[in-house]
């Protein structure tokens, strides 16, 4: 039977599957043929360490609060629970920037809040980088927003510029450290942003997902840069700073300081998790207040050195043939260059076929990653290893 009702047109402008589809696909086809291959999985960025003792025994005691009548809860607060507001807001302050409670707004990730922020603006002109973690992209065109992509390369280091823009009232998606690239923007690259977000009557949504990996002191918040609580909001998510991924937590952090057309964004913020949300689960937002704790950063952290040391060895490789790339240095993923002028793609199948290594091609980041791969240190020490003296006999 088909409907007699209208479906969203613009889903029809988004590529048909999503890129790690893609590479599920190619991966289990290789898999029944050599059944005997044992595969090495660096292309998805998951995290594969458990989490923290003190963010385990927090939720445990936690669990036990939910199965006693007298500290039972139910629906939890839409914007979360205060007790881990004010603990985000200390680990800004830890940090040396001012972020006050009530601007923060807890979710279940950061994938999320950058879908479902587009909901809260109309009809903009989005400036989104490529190569791009796709949910900006696919997000803005599922709405049917104006998306102008701008191109990166090598002569950045993969990093965007606002350099020869012109035009006000846009809106910026920026990651830093980046994803797929691992480039993370310097203070005065970052500041350019700013500046230019101020002059143009912007808003710039900022991606902090990947700060714990900041080692070479570049901002790890955009809030470190003077100007941007006027101009900028910031998404960030526990799920590679403490191993979140399969528990869900991170938060947007809306100053009261932006507006537009005379609304501050936080009250549209507000309405719209209101409406579509019912809270990050009260057991998750107690592990997520120790993973905060001094003690759970703290052991975090050690998880954070350990994927740095991953990403670290693959880059070593790559020195050692002359292979171009960025990341590494504060971030968990490599982004080199395919060797010998091969398309991305095609080297993806090069190594699945002759090395058994699995990571994922630039192009499906965008147009402007064809000809780049991205590999991932979220990998065990020991298959990273393996991994680097499989490549080093194809590089």
């Amino acid at each position: 039977m088909d409907l007699k009702i209208n479906t969203n047109v613009h889903f029809g402008d988004v590529a048909e599957s999503y890129l790690f589809s893609d590479v599920a696909k190619k991966v289990k086809a290789h898999a029944a043929l050599h059944p005997d291959d044992r595969i090495i999985r660096l292309g998805i960025g998951d995290v594969t360490l458990p989490l923290a003792p003190t963010v385990v025994a927090a939720m445990e005691r936690a669990v036990r609060e939910m199965g006693k009548k007298e500290t039972f809860r139910g629906y939890a607060p839409e914007y979360g629970y205060d007790f881990l507001r004010e603990a985000i807001s200390r680990r800004y302050a830890d940090a040396g920037v001012d972020v006050p409670s009530s601007e923060i707004y807890a979710s279940d990730g950061a994938k999320c809040d950058c879908g479902n922020i587009v909901d809260i603006f109309g009809d903009n002109e989005i400036l989104i980088p490529d190569p791009v973690y796709p949910v900006y992209l696919d997000s803005n065109v599922m709405a049917g927003r104006r998306v102008t992509l701008l191109p990166t390369g090598r002569g950045t280091d993969f990093l965007p510029t606002p350099d020869g823009l012109s035009g006000e009232g846009y809106i910026i998606y920026l990651c830093s450290p980046g994803n797929p690239t691992g480039a993370a923007f310097g203070r005065d690259a970052l500041g350019a942003w700013i500046d230019f977000a101020s002059r143009t009557g912007s808003l710039i949504i900022y991606d902090s997902a990947y700060e714990a990996f900041v080692t070479d002191g570049s901002p790890r918040s955009v809030y470190e840069i003077e100007g941007a609580r006027e101009c900028a909001v910031e998404i960030c998510s526990l799920s590679k700073s403490a191993g979140f991924t399969g528990t869900r937590c991170g938060w947007c952090v809306i100053p009261h300081t932006v507006s537009a057309g005379g609304v501050p964004l936080y009250r549209l913020w507000e309405r719209r998790q209101a409406t579509k949300f019912n809270g990050v689960p009260y057991v998750v937002q107690r592990g997520a207040e120790a993973a905060l704790s001094p003690e759970g950063r703290a052991e975090s952290m050690e998880n954070v050195r350990y994927y740095a040391k991953n990403a670290e060895t693959i880059a070593g490789l790559l020195r050692d043939r002359g292979i171009y790339f960025t990341g590494a240095k504060n971030s968990p993923y490599v982004w080199m260059e395919c060797p010998h002028g091969m398309g991305s793609w095609e080297f993806f199948d090069l190594l699945l076929s002759r090395a058994a290594v699995v990571g994922t091609p630039g192009a499906g980041f965008g147009k402007c990653g064809e000809g780049y791969f991205r590999l991932t240190g979220f990998g065990s020490a020991e298959a990273t290893a393996e991994a680097v003296s499989r490549l080093a006999e194809i590089l």
